[in-house]
């Protein structure tokens, strides 16, 4: 818990590259894990990490010393964190809504900050 009292968790990921997504991920899922109530939002620089196929490549670079991108994200839906991609992110990166990996979210800006609003830690990768 927070100093503020609350187990409110926010993590923003902005790039769809390794650096970006893995730390994302590893946050997350570890925060997802020790309780904390998760919210994982995508800008449209991150989108394509939420592409369907998109972890599976990050797996595949065999990045040393780090976990499955894919078991990250399926830990963090596992224990109830939200994975919000912002609906710019579609039409700007060109993302059609059936290729969005299963288990995301697509919202506004608004409605995440809304519901961020009050959060005790949050991050930005």
């Amino acid at each position: 818990m927070s100093e503020n009292g609350n187990n409110k968790m926010v993590v923003v990921c902005n790039h769809a590259d390794a650096p970006h997504v893995m730390p994302t991920l590893i946050m997350s899922a570890s925060g997802a894990a020790i309780g904390n109530e998760v919210t994982v939002f995508f800008c449209p620089g991150g989108a394509n990490a939420l592409v369907k196929g998109e972890l599976e490549k990050i797996r595949d670079m065999h990045l040393k010393g780090l976990p499955d991108p894919v078991q990250l994200y399926n830990d963090i839906v596992a224990e109830g964190g939200r994975i919000i991609l912002c609906e710019l992110a579609l039409e700007n990166k060109g993302i059609a809504v059936e290729n969005v990996r299963e288990g995301v979210e697509i919202l506004n800006a608004p409605s995440f900050l809304l519901d961020a609003q009050g959060a005790g830690l949050s991050l930005v990768f």
